[in-house]
């Protein structure tokens, strides 16, 4: 579901970050080679970007056979080291050389020194002195941290938690297995709650790198989800555990080990049962440990202190409780300059913002506030005493960088205030790479320089603040290309609008009439449309749009970035607000003379494939052909954290679950259908495809099925491609 789609989007973006080829043959058609991440040519129809790092204040371009320090004034580049330089250093075989320097990092300012990580080898090295500093073993690592104050190195291998630590040289590495008891049902040092929370990791050092905290998962009572691995000369089972709604869930305790006493506490936080542990934040002395505690209700939240050297603990710090559901998803951030105050995110007043509190928890102040949402916490400007954010004031569908006075919460902006962007700060926070995109701009990169840009917003005249360090050509130049656009309606409550994107057919024609498809997802922490390039439209859509199709793209209630109520108006009853928003935007199309109402399709994946199916069989007369990806069925079936969020448990709620189960309506189903999941989906487990199968074999309708083996909740490298041609063939072949 939705942190999948983001790590299916994460992976998207990584490929994108590849720099284009300087020529490109010119032609008028795309394929989904060129189209489609998975594809062979993709890395050249997008848009160049740059990889870069900060070394202290300087920035650093990274390349494959070299890094470059980049003038903040002009962006003129010196080489800073070469991949040759570096080679003979590392002191490693053959079969783990460097093969690139992408992942260069800088982590000592003003210090000659960069990290660096191969297959297997996690290395130090001081390039001026030509000196090989540190080397740690990370082969078949299952989760790392590395440590920059104190050089040390926490990992999991073979489920078991070990930390590698230096002499007092410096430089002979020495290992300690910290526990011995690990296996798949008890899980040290990774990401905890299926992800939910915000979690990503289990692995988090102090400050002064003396002390490692870390998740202890307890999945020993969860039942397992019978997975097989088909490739097997026999077929084998390879069970996941897997939490559903209502049924027995994981324990997750957190454990504090002490590099200089060697020592292992646990946090003394109660029995963890039906409870949640997330968000966990150190103080800037490194002695006390932060971590906000939930109930499996997920309605009552509490951050709460422990002693870092005991486990007792402190302080209950802040609480919030609602009717509906809390969700935490932010640790605390302390200021740099000022270790009695945090920043706390919240919703609290129906959108997410920033509130500044004392250490204890007293003195709570609102630093944000408005009908808009703090995106990210990008970093601090120490010298301005400033926060910088990330937020869609300016529009719902935008996202553009503010640094706002922690003295008295005045914002200023410091980018164009249109399009899409991302903000790196320097280490001090004087400076900023600005990376963005508008629906006509592919992409462009400035440095901003934060002292003079606040200068500038003065209106002190001539303070230059920016320099444009990239702009993108157009990596579609020469081909044809549909338009592009966006509007908002108003959803079925009649009051809030929502946004839409249209992708019209190339070469289009309002006398005609086109068949058309209703791309959806719909569920929460995802959103489809904003103000990127093309209005982030998937590279499908242009394929389909060159095959004669129109496209429409509607963000329902219960996305993304629009504040509590706009999200929770689906509460106990995921698909049916979703649906009626959905089906305003298929009144909408029906009323544009050159969409062809007898030809309307639904695609979408994940909770889109359930918003597909939802609409299929709920307004059979509308939609003639479907394709859903990896769709729920029933939210029985689907995990705690997300599913009991959202729907509350099937023994607290089983008239909502009963009225979102799709089972009782595979009878509903006339237009052409076809379901498509991984194989060995751990996200939205087979079961759910296999029993709407059921249902519909029980009723007498007749879906269409396809399975890609040993593919997860979605499909990876190149057999995306053949996915995407699959869809693609099923509407050309029953809506066309």
């Amino acid at each position: 579901m939705t942190k999948t789609r983001m790590k299916w989007f994460g992976i998207i973006v990584a490929l994108m970050t590849l720099n284009p080829a300087t020529t490109m043959t010119a032609q008028n058609e795309f394929t989904l080679e060129d189209l489609n991440f998975g594809g062979t040519n993709y890395r050249n129809m997008v848009p160049e970007n740059r990889f870069t790092t900060w070394w202290g204040d300087e920035l650093v371009r990274l390349e494959v056979d070299h890094c470059a320090i980049v003038n903040k004034q002009n962006g003129k580049e010196t080489r800073l080291l070469s991949l040759a330089d570096i080679q003979p250093l590392t002191q490693s075989d053959e079969h783990n050389q460097m093969r690139h320097l992408y992942n260069a990092e800088f982590p000592y300012a003003g210090q000659s020194i960069v990290k660096l990580v191969n297959g297997k080898e996690l290395m130090l090295i001081d390039w001026k002195k030509k000196r090989l500093l540190a080397k740690y073993n990370r082969d078949d690592v299952q989760a790392e941290e590395w440590c920059a104050a104190s050089r040390a190195y926490a990992f999991v291998r073979g489920d078991n938690l070990f930390v590698t630590t230096l002499d007092d040289g410096g430089t002979q590495a020495k290992e300690r297995q910290l526990t011995t008891d690990g296996n798949r049902e008890t899980v040290y040092g990774q990401s905890v709650h299926r992800d939910e929370f915000g979690i990503t990791k289990g692995l988090f050092w102090s400050p002064d790198g003396q002390r490692l905290a870390f998740y202890r998962m307890d999945q020993s009572m969860v039942a397992d989800y019978p997975q097989v691995d088909v490739f097997s000369r026999e077929a084998q089972h390879v069970p996941d555990k897997y939490p559903m709604a209502g049924e027995t869930s994981h324990k997750v305790t957190v454990g504090v080990y002490d590099l200089r006493s060697g020592n292992t506490i646990y946090l003394k936080a109660g029995d963890p049962t039906d409870r949640y542990f997330t968000n966990i934040a150190w103080s800037p002395d490194s002695k006390t440990l932060y971590m906000q505690e939930l109930n499996r209700d997920q309605n009552d939240c509490r951050l709460v202190g422990y002693d870092a050297a005991t486990g007792e603990k402190k302080a209950e710090i802040y609480r919030e409780q609602n009717d509906k559901y809390v969700e935490p998803q932010h640790p605390i951030v302390f200021l740099p300059w000022d270790s009695s105050h945090f920043l706390l995110q919240s919703q609290r007043d129906g959108y997410n913002h920033l509130y500044l509190m004392k250490a204890d928890g007293s003195d709570m102040r609102q630093l944000t506030s408005g009908q808009w949402v703090v995106l990210d916490v990008v970093g601090f400007d120490k010298r301005q005493k400033s926060v910088v954010i990330l937020s869609n004031e300016a529009s719902p569908i935008q996202a553009n960088l503010y640094a706002v006075s922690i003295d008295n919460g005045q914002r200023r902006p410091l980018d164009n205030g249109r399009g899409w962007h991302t903000g790196e700060l320097s280490a001090n926070g004087s400076c900023l790479l600005d990376r963005y995109s508008e629906p006509e701009v592919p992409r462009k990169i400035d440095i901003i320089n934060l002292a003079k840009a606040q200068s500038a917003n003065g209106k002190t005249q001539g303070a230059k603040f920016k320099v444009n360090y990239l702009t993108a050509a157009d990596p579609w130049a020469g081909y044809n290309v549909p338009e592009y656009s966006c509007g908002t309606l108003k959803a079925a409550d009649g009051v809030t609008d929502l946004y839409y994107r249209m992708v019209k057919p190339i070469g289009f024609d309002p006398q005609k009439k086109y068949p058309t498809v209703v791309y959806v997802y719909g569920g929460p922490h995802a959103h489809n449309v904003d103000a990127r390039w093309h209005y982030c439209s998937r590279s499908w859509e242009t394929y389909m749009a060159q095959k004669g199709y129109l496209l429409f793209i509607l963000d329902n209630r219960g996305s993304e970035n629009r504040g509590r109520d706009f999200e929770q108006a689906t509460f106990r009853q995921l698909g049916q607000v979703e649906m009626l928003d959905q089906m305003k935007g298929v009144e909408y199309l029906q009323s544009l003379p050159y969409v062809d109402k007898d030809r309307l399709g639904v695609h979408g994946w994940s909770f889109g494939g359930y918003m597909t199916i939802s609409l299929m069989t709920n307004y059979p007369d509308v939609f003639k052909v479907g394709v859903a990806g990896g769709p729920v069925i029933d939210w029985k079936w689907y995990e705690v954290m997300y599913g009991e969020r959202y729907m509350d448990t099937p023994q607290a709620n089983p008239e909502g679950y009963a009225k979102t189960s799709l089972l009782d309506k595979a009878k509903n189903l006339k237009g052409k259908l076809q379901i498509i999941t991984g194989y060995n989906d751990a996200t939205v487990v087979p079961q759910h495809c296999l029993s709407f199968l059921a249902e519909c074999i029980k009723a007498g309708t007749q879906p269409d099925f396809f399975v890609y083996p040993g593919e997860p909740h979605n499909m990876r490298g190149h057999q995306s491609v053949h996915l995407h041609e699959r869809i693609t063939q099923y509407f050309e072949d029953y809506l066309k």
